[in-house]
């Protein structure tokens, strides 16, 4: 009876030997020589004689599996055979692919490759410049027969690098490096087709940075436009067309590089030698009124007022919301509707004219445009059946219930609320002049309301000397500062009433320029600062400094006197007065916000927003 392998018994070191070679075969990578050696450890009788009989080559007997180095090269062997003939090239020239290649067959036919791709290149090359000097062009070389170029000598030691490489198994690579020598030698080729130049020249070319190469070539085009208008001058010609442009572009380059480089530098050649601040050039300046009298298209009334809002006669926002709103009054009474045209649509084009006359005079302010928004409202809900007399009847009534609730109720509800707050032996500080102010207390004064006021003023309009003109005509107690002293006076007030040009959405407060710096020391007394501000004032922007946003008034305005240092300063070449209108006060400084409505901190001003059309304000 005979015993196979399988049914000998195994003692327990083979058990523990044969589970350790399983577990290696499961974690080793299946490729064909792991395949074989699993064989082999598994049944070494059969293997040996399955490895005997496939290499019939082997007459050792011993391993005759193929190292990883071998099948590599076998690999390149048949890329090479491939490319041989497809460059129909004899098939000898490749070994063939069930032979094992050596590493010194390998190289050499790296190099035959190399070769042949270079000679290749230079034919064609030939072939592309037949009209090129045989002496200039010969075996690759230059026009010095004796001397080799950069290019050559760094090709070659490519070349070189690239052969020693091939000895080691990168055959994809020296097919990367032996077409870069091609390309080299193309671009060889065609420096030495052109026309031959200075040797000096072409050694200096590769070396020259971008910012040379332009210096060279405005050098050439000076001396080019130069010699143009030399030839011209005998000829009798004294202008030319081509020359002033060169010229011109050459002298531009440097001068707009110069000046887009520094903001603060302006130009010499401005108008009356005014330099503007780039930081504030999107802002508007001040214009003359000559320019807005005389336009056919607009109404007298409107005309008028745009010179009025130009010359700064009507200030103030509800002054000029209500002059606005006199002004729309007029040109509704005197509007004709064209042949077959609507009325609301016609009116409409109408008035938008108008409003766009009135903001070339001067940029609206937030009562006025809130005032139009209405307006262009009303127009819309006009009923179509109505004659046009009684249309006009309408928006009449509405612009006047418009200036009776928005200004005038508005100002009377709020001073009803201050009233509480102004008691006897109060102090209240002011600043320029408001009418809402005024209005206020003048009533405190009729309630017979001991207190006196501080009124704080700037330049360079003053505005505060007209409010004191009129808190003294109502004979109530006032004292007059400039602002530079508010500092002193702020000890004494016990509150701070502030008018407001506008009330932004985030709560900042836009009024004239030294409100936010009496407000500001106002917070370090620990003095309640209250903002007068009707809700028809309140805007939808967003805006948290003065520069995004702004006015700019007529800079002679800061010129006080012939003794002033800013007398004459339009000849002067880098000075520009800046005469801002308004200022932004941030929320963290006003204590509340009076409004008709009820006494709201700053941030309600979007809830006032949200329910305006709701409430009917």
């Amino acid at each position: 009876m005979v015993l196979t392998s399988e049914q000998v018994p195994q003692t327990d070191a083979q058990i523990l030997k044969t589970k350790h070679k399983k577990q290696r075969q499961r974690n080793r990578p299946r490729n064909k020589r792991n395949r074989l050696e699993d064989s082999n450890l598994t049944t070494p009788e059969s293997s040996t004689t399955d490895s005997a009989s496939a290499m019939p080559g082997n007459q050792d007997g011993g391993s005759t599996e193929k190292t990883r180095d071998q099948i590599i090269a076998e690999r390149e062997a048949k890329k090479l055979a491939k490319q041989a003939k497809k460059q129909n090239k004899p098939s000898t020239s490749a070994p063939p692919a069930t032979k094992i290649i050596t590493e010194v067959e390998q190289t050499t036919i790296t190099t035959k490759l190399t070769t042949t791709t270079t000679t290749k290149a230079q034919e064609k090359v030939n072939s592309l410049a037949p009209k090129a000097d045989p002496a200039t062009v010969a075996n690759g070389k230059d026009a010095e027969p004796g001397e080799k170029s950069r290019e050559q000598i760094k090709a070659e030691r490519e070349a070189k690098k690239a052969a020693k490489k091939a000895g080691k198994g990168a055959g994809a690579k020296v097919e990367a490096t032996t077409q870069q020598l091609a390309d080299l030698k193309v671009a060889d080729k065609a420096k030495v087709s052109l026309p031959a130049t200075d040797p000096d020249q072409e050694k200096k070319k590769p070396v020259l940075s971008k910012a040379e190469r332009r210096a060279v070539q405005e050098a050439q085009r000076a001396a080019k436009a130069q010699g143009q208008t030399k030839k011209s001058q005998p000829a009798g010609k004294t202008t030319t067309t081509a020359p002033p442009k060169e010229t011109k572009r050459e002298s531009a380059s440097p001068t707009k590089a110069a000046t887009s480089s520094s903001p603060s530098k302006c130009p010499a050649s401005t108008p009356n030698g005014e330099c503007r601040v780039k930081l504030f050039n999107h802002l508007v300046c001040a214009k003359g009124d000559s320019q807005f009298i005389n336009d056919p298209l607009v109404h007298p009334s409107i005309a008028s007022l745009g010179v009025q809002y130009a010359m700064r006669t009507v200030v103030g926002s509800n002054a000029r919301c209500i002059a606005f709103l006199h002004a729309l009054r007029q040109v509704v009474q005197d509007f004709e509707t064209p042949a077959k045209k609507e009325f609301g649509r016609s009116l409409d084009a109408a008035v938008k004219h108008h409003v766009d006359h009135l903001h070339k005079c001067r940029p609206l302010a937030v009562s006025v445009s809130n005032a139009y928004k209405q307006f262009k409202n009303q127009l819309t809900q006009l009923p179509a059946d109505v004659p046009e007399t009684e249309l006009k009847e309408l928006l009449g009534h509405f612009i006047d219930t418009y200036i009776e609730n928005q200004i005038g109720k508005a100002a009377q509800a709020i001073s009803g609320f201050l009233q509480e707050k102004i008691t006897d032996g109060d102090v209240l500080l002011t600043f320029a002049c408001s009418s809402l102010i005024q209005f206020i207390c003048e009533e405190a004064k009729r309630r017979q309301v001991a207190f006196k006021v501080i009124v704080v003023d700037s330049g360079p309009g003053c505005e505060g000397q007209e409010m004191l003109r009129r808190l003294h005509a109502y004979g109530i107690p006032c004292t007059y500062v400039l602002i530079n002293a508010v500092g002193y006076v702020m000890a004494e007030a016990t509150k701070v009433l502030l008018g407001a040009h506008a009330l932004l959405a985030n709560g900042y407060v836009m009024a004239r320029t030294g409100t936010a710096q009496v407000a500001l020391v106002a917070n370090a007394h620990n003095v309640p600062v209250l903002v007068c501000c009707e809700t028809h004032k309140f805007s939808e922007r967003f805006q948290t400094d003065a520069i995004v946003y702004n006015e700019l008034s007529d800079p002679n305005q800061l010129v006080r006197g012939d003794k002033c240092q800013l007398n004459n300063w339009s000849a002067k070449g880098k000075l520009m007065p800046l005469n801002l209108n308004y200022d932004i006060t941030p929320p963290e400084l006003v204590s509340a916000v009076v409004t008709e409505v009820a006494i709201l901190p700053c941030t309600s001003v979007p809830v006032i927003l949200r329910i305006k059309p709701d409430i009917g304000y």
